[in-house]
């Protein structure tokens, strides 16, 4: 994809990267330890793009995504996304994800459902992580069965995945094992 362009940003939760082009963000970069590593971390995911100044659109964007991860209740619906290339099946996973407001929750059983069967429950899963666009398609808000975390492929896994859902108040069946 040419005439991308990158972006680098603090939030609450350290420093995020976006990735847009002239139909829309087509990467969020959860943080990686440090921004240096978030940097290369979008470089690696989509070649030798340059780092610029987000036009007024992706400035939208940003302040919403850094509302939201202040706790403020933002549904981030106004962000558009470009998911050229991506699966129809998986772009079905983020347009139902894009539907849980801030501070709920749903299973993968539940979009496997409403996508024609709990048994795509797995498939709902490696959707969700091939996410190229995190907190806009929140998939930090779809927990395992019985409301328990399950995964996360972001850095820290699931402690950034509880910590996301803390920060918007959500509920979550969270009671460590020995074999996480």
């Amino acid at each position: 994809m040419t005439g991308q362009s990158f972006a680098i940003f603090d939030t609450a939760i350290g420093p995020c990267g976006i990735v847009w082009g002239e139909r829309g963000i087509s990467g969020v970069q959860l943080p990686m330890s440090n921004e240096e590593k978030t940097r290369k971390r979008i470089l690696q995911r989509n070649g030798d793009i340059p780092e610029a100044e987000p036009t007024a659109e992706v400035g939208c964007a940003i302040e919403a995504i850094k509302e939201l991860l202040t706790g403020k209740p933002n549904d981030l619906k106004g962000v558009v996304l470009d998911l050229d290339g991506v699966p129809e099946f998986d772009r079905g996973v983020y347009d139902i994800a894009r539907t849980i407001p801030p501070g709920k929750t749903m299973t993968y059983g539940d979009i496997a459902k409403k996508l024609g069967g709990v048994e795509l429950s797995r498939d709902v899963g490696q959707a969700l992580g091939h996410n190229p666009c995190p907190i806009v398609v929140p998939c930090h808000r779809v927990l395992a069965a019985g409301n328990k975390p399950g995964g996360f492929s972001a850095n820290g896994g699931v402690v950034t995945k509880l910590k996301m859902l803390q920060i918007e108040g959500a509920v979550v069946n969270h009671t460590p094992s020995l074999f996480e």
